[in-house]
C-alpha cells in the first residue's frame, strides 16, 4: 500500500512539473522562437547541401571540406566561448547570434541572383555560421536551467525536442520541394528570415537574468577556460559522456558528409522523394520526444543514453545496404528516418540533460564547452577524411563503419559509470558538489 501511494504521489508530482512547464509563458517564448528558427534550419541544411552537390557539383572531398569549415571556428573558440558565456547574460548573446545568422546566410541567395556563388564563397560563409552556432548552443543550453526549474530540465529538453521533430517534418518536406521549384539557393532565404521572430521570441522572455562575474585578467580567463576541463575529468560519469560523445561524433561526421552524396549519386533519389523521407524522421523523433519524459524516466537517463545510441547506429546499417533509387531502398532509409532518429532523438535529450543536472550553474558554460570541444574535434576528424577516404574505398564501407561505430558507442556507455546516472541521484544545478554515479 505504501509503495502504491509513493507511485501515486510521484505520477502526480511529475503531471504537476509538467503542467505547469506548458503554463510557463517565458519558457513558450523560448519554445515558439526556436521551433521557428530549427523550422528554418532543417530546410537551409537541407538546402546548402542540395545547393552544394546540385547547383555546385560538389565533390566529395568538396562535401568533406564543406562540412569541416562548420566545424573549425567551433574547435578553435569552443573553450572560450565557454568562458564567455560563463561571464556575461546569455540571453543578449543569443539574440546577437540570432541577428547574425540572419546577415550571413542572406548573402547566399543574394550571391545567386548576381550569378557569384561558388563553393568558395560558401566556405566562408558557413564557417561565420558555424562561429555563431556555437556561440548559441553554449549559450542555450547553460540558459534553460535559468529560466526553469532543475525538476523541469528533462521535460523542457524534451518539449524543445519535440519541436525540433515537428520543424524537422516539415522543413525537410519543403525543403526538397522548395529546391526542386526554387533551386537551393534560393530555399536558403527561409531559413534566414527565420532567425529574425526567433531574436525577437527571445527578446520578448520577461525573466530577468542575473548578471555574473566582472572583468578579469587575461591569465585568469585561461585558468576559467581550463576549469571545465579539469571538472570533466574528475568525474567520472562527465569523462564517459565526453569520450562517448566524441566517439559518436566522428561517427556522424562520416555517416552524414557523405549521406547525400550517396542517396543522390549512388541510390539517383530526386530531391522531392528525399525531402519526403526525411519528412519521416521528423514524425519519428517528434512522437519519441512526446513519449521521451516517460520512457527516460523508467530507464533512467544513462541507460536511456546508452540505447538511444546502440538502436540509431543499428538503424544506420540501412541506408548503405539499399541499392538504387527502388521501393525497397525507399523502405530501408524510411526505417532509418523511423528508427535511427528514435534513437537519436532519446541520445540528444538525455546528452544535453545529464550535464545540465549534475553541473554547478555557474560552470555549466564552460564544461558544456569542453564537451562541444571534443566532439567537434572528433567530427572535424570524420569530416575531414570522411572525402578522400570515400574516393579511395567508396562511400558504401565508410557509411557501414559510421553505423557499427556508432552502436558500438552505445556498448561503451552502457558499461561505464554514466548507465547509473538518474534525476533522482544527481545533483541538482547550482549545487557545488558532483555526486558520483551510484
Amino acid at each position: 500500500m505504501a509503495m502504491r501511494e509513493s507511485t501515486n504521489d510521484s505520477s502526480t508530482a511529475s503531471a504537476r512539473r509538467v503542467s505547469l512547464l506548458r503554463r510557463h509563458r517565458d519558457f513558450r517564448r523560448l519554445w515558439t522562437g526556436e521551433t521557428i528558427s530549427v523550422f528554418g534550419s532543417r530546410m537551409g541544411d537541407v538546402a546548402v547541401s542540395f545547393a552544394a552537390v546540385i547547383a555546385l557539383g560538389a565533390t566529395p572531398v568538396q562535401m568533406g571540406l564543406l562540412a569541416a569549415v562548420r566545424l573549425v571556428p567551433k574547435l578553435l573558440f569552443s573553450l572560450v566561448a565557454g568562458v564567455w558565456v560563463d561571464r556575461v547574460r546569455r540571453r543578449p548573446l543569443m539574440i546577437g547570434a540570432d541577428l547574425g545568422r540572419f546577415a550571413l546566410l542572406a548573402t547566399i541567395p543574394i550571391a545567386a541572383m548576381m550569378g557569384h556563388l561558388a563553393m568558395n564563397f560558401l566556405y566562408p560563409v558557413i564557417l561565420a555560421v558555424g562561429v555563431l552556432d556555437l556561440l548559441f548552443d553554449v549559450a542555450y543550453g547553460a540558459y534553460l536551467p535559468s529560466l526553469v526549474d532543475a525538476a523541469d530540465v528533462v521535460e523542457a529538453n524534451g518539449n524543445l525536442s519535440a519541436s525540433y521533430a515537428a520543424a524537422e517534418v516539415g522543413g525537410f518536406a519543403l525543403a526538397g520541394w522548395l529546391v526542386q521549384l526554387l533551386t537551393a539557393p534560393y530555399a536558403i532565404a527561409v531559413d534566414a528570415v527565420s532567425f529574425i521572430p526567433s531574436a525577437i521570441a527571445i527578446r520578448s522572455i520577461e525573466k530577468s537574468e542575473a548578471s555574473v562575474g566582472g572583468r578579469r585578467n587575461r591569465e585568469g580567463f585561461y585558468r576559467e577556460a581550463l576549469a571545465g576541463a579539469k571538472l570533466v575529468g574528475a568525474d567520472r560519469r562527465l569523462y564517459a559522456l565526453t569520450a562517448a560523445n566524441g566517439l559518436a561524433a566522428l561517427c556522424y561526421a562520416t555517416f552524414s558528409t557523405l549521406y547525400m552524396l550517396y542517396v543522390v549519386d549512388e541510390l539517383r533519389f530526386s530531391p522531392g522523394v528525399l525531402g519526403m523521407i526525411f519528412a519521416v524522421g521528423g514524425v519519428s523523433s517528434f512522437v519519441t520526444s512526446l513519449a521521451a519524459t516517460r520512457v527516460i524516466g523508467r530507464l533512467g537517463e544513462g541507460r536511456a543514453l546508452a540505447l538511444g545510441a546502440i538502436l540509431q547506429g543499428i538503424a544506420w546499417i540501412c541506408v548503405p545496404a539499399a541499392r538504387g533509387a527502388t521501393m525497397l531502398a525507399a523502405a530501408l532509409l524510411i526505417a532509418q528516418q523511423l528508427l535511427g532518429d528514435a534513437g537519436g532523438t532519446v541520445y540528444m535529450i538525455t546528452a544535453s540533460a545529464i550535464p545540465q543536472m549534475i553541473v554547478p550553474t555557474n560552470m555549466l558554460g564552460r564544461v558544456r564547452a569542453t564537451i562541444a570541444f571534443v566532439s567537434i574535434a572528433a567530427m572535424l576528424a570524420g569530416a575531414v577524411t570522411a572525402g578522400g577516404a570515400a574516393e579511395l574505398i567508396g562511400l558504401r564501407p565508410l557509411m557501414y563503419a559510421g553505423a557499427v561505430g556508432l552502436a558500438a558507442t552505445g556498448l561503451i556507455l552502457a558499461s561505464s559509470p554514466v548507465w547509473s546516472v538518474r534525476a533522482s541521484g544527481a545533483s541538482s544545478p547550482g549545487s557545488a558538489r558532483l555526486m558520483q554515479a551510484d
